[in-house]
């Protein structure tokens, strides 16, 4: 009986595994579906005339859960970037860190590890404006940017120096089991002009005039910064969801295809012995 490919232990794993990655990837395609629905259900706006109508006739005259897109405009100076010419941002990130070898005695290799590194973090206070405005008053004031989530920072410069060894540096190595790689620096910024989408809380400042000051809200929800249109954000997303549903597919149909392979070589065993 086990010699019928049903029963074969690589066909049974293979059919096994090929559903179970079939249902995982349907679960998370569901997932993202339903972060889609939720999603698409905040309201978007930009900042202009009508965003401002509409925070003066709300309760509070704030919004407490939206979407606005923007561009980024420093309400100051900006700062500027210590190694590109000509490029300048809101928020900035330098860091150091050095690469070094250690030797393992157990498993007698070279292993890699991160030591010493060093970050310096600067930011002045910034807008969002709308885009295509040259010359507007209305402004939604960009609250602790810090705070929030998601990846927002663009990296402008990133390099990496060489560890020069000499003859007492290997005789070191030797004796203390580390041996110094490179040492790697980058710059990332949140440059002046990105087009920039934030989810959270929006409030008129003063409770009239044009400011407003988007901030984290207060009933739980994620404070988010995307560096991207509120349309690129919804697409980014979308393309995940086809892609967990792909793959949904792919396993589903190798799993199938190898269980009805698997049966119809048993039934033509049986066939011949009969």
């Amino acid at each position: 009986m086990s010699d019928l490919p049903i029963y074969n232990p690589l066909v049974l794993i293979g059919v096994g595994s090929s559903f179970a990655f079939s249902g995982l990837f349907y679960h998370l395609y569901k997932e993202k579906k339903d972060e889609m629905v939720k999603l698409k259900e905040i309201p978007k706006f930009v900042p202009d005339q009508h965003l401002v109508r509409i925070l003066k006739a709300s309760p509070h005259r704030k919004l407490q859960y939206v979407a606005v897109e923007g561009l980024v405009q420093a309400d100051g100076d900006t700062l500027t970037s210590q190694f590109v010419p000509r490029c300048f941002g809101v928020i900035q990130k330098i860091a150091v860190e050095e690469h070094w070898k250690v030797w393992n005695n157990i498993t007698r290799t070279w292993n890699s590890r991160t030591t010493n590194r060093k970050e310096t973090n600067n930011a002045v206070p910034f807008s969002l404006v709308e885009p295509g405005a040259y010359i507007t008053d209305i402004t939604v004031k960009v609250h602790s940017p810090l705070e929030a989530s998601g990846w927002f920072l663009e990296r402008v410069h990133c390099s990496v120096k060489h560890a020069q060894e000499g003859l007492v540096d290997v005789l070191l190595e030797n004796l203390s089991g580390e041996r110094p790689m490179a040492q790697m620096e980058t710059e990332e910024l949140l440059r002046v002009g990105t087009t920039m989408t934030g989810f959270g809380e929006v409030v008129l400042e003063g409770g009239t005039g044009t400011t407003m000051r988007l901030q984290a809200p207060q009933d739980g929800r994620r404070y988010i910064l995307v560096p991207t249109d509120y349309k690129g954000f919804i697409e980014r997303h979308e393309g995940t969801a086809n892609l967990w549903m792909r793959l949904t597919a792919l396993f589903g149909i190798t799993g199938a295809s190898l269980l009805a392979g698997a049966v119809y070589s048993t039934m033509g065993k049986k066939d011949r012995k009969d």
